[in-house]
């Protein structure tokens, strides 16, 4: 009896006779705990892509970026990362804290490589938790299911130009994004980032806004 696999899997290895190919994955390749080497991996990344499962059951997926380091593997079979100021809509933590399902992909587009993870993700809302974060609205911690090296043959190899800007610093202050600034984003966004638009420029208006994003300016 498998454990991750049913029958329109089977039925899949089947036809393409990848069966005990699948079974070796399963067997000797997907695990429950870090080994030390995938520890240092995710510690040194600054993106991993976040699937998560919304209300009506519909898989959703978003990218997460941050400064190296920004996920920490917190023992052998858990992890965490913060969460950072967005559009507003929390699709996927409240995702997350409806249903914790979730899965991660750990990518490196330079060597390259991948990992991906799958778990339990839980919202920690506590000022401590997030205090270890700079800039972080909340911590997701993830009790870790299962962990597995994926082949790394189709993955398109570049190198990284610069950071994001928008990544908060030490003090976890970041620069006012764009799209807040947007007319009709006015009513919509919070008192205190209303002072922050005046004080990056002042509102602006949807052709603007394309200009900058063409000039990678937002």
């Amino acid at each position: 009896m498998s454990e991750y696999y049913g029958p329109a899997h089977r039925d899949l290895q089947d036809a393409f006779d990848s069966r005990r190919l699948a079974d070796l994955m399963e067997g000797g390749i997907m695990h429950g705990e870090f080994a030390p080497h995938e520890i240092d991996f995710i510690q040194s990344r600054d993106m991993f892509f976040l699937a998560s499962i919304d209300p009506a059951g519909r898989p959703t997926v978003s990218y997460k970026g941050g400064a190296p380091g920004f996920v920490r593997v917190t023992g052998t079979r858990s992890l965490v990362f913060p969460w950072f100021d967005g559009n507003g809509m929390f699709y996927s933590a409240g995702n997350i804290a409806q249903n914790g399902k979730v899965g991660l992909l750990f990518i490196d587009f330079v060597t390259p490589n991948r990992l991906r993870v799958q778990g339990e993700g839980k919202l920690l809302r506590d000022a401590e938790a997030a205090s270890a974060f700079p800039g972080a609205q909340f911590v997701v911690d993830v009790a870790v299911e299962s962990i597995w090296v994926n082949c790394p043959r189709y993955i398109h190899p570049h190198q990284k130009i610069a950071d994001s800007k928008y990544v908060p610093n030490a003090d976890g202050a970041a620069p006012m994004p764009g799209w807040k600034r947007l007319d009709v984003a006015q009513d919509a966004i919070r008192p205190e980032e209303r002072e922050k638009v005046a004080a990056a420029g002042g509102v602006i208006d949807m052709e603007t806004y394309a200009g900058m994003v063409e000039r990678g300016e937002a």
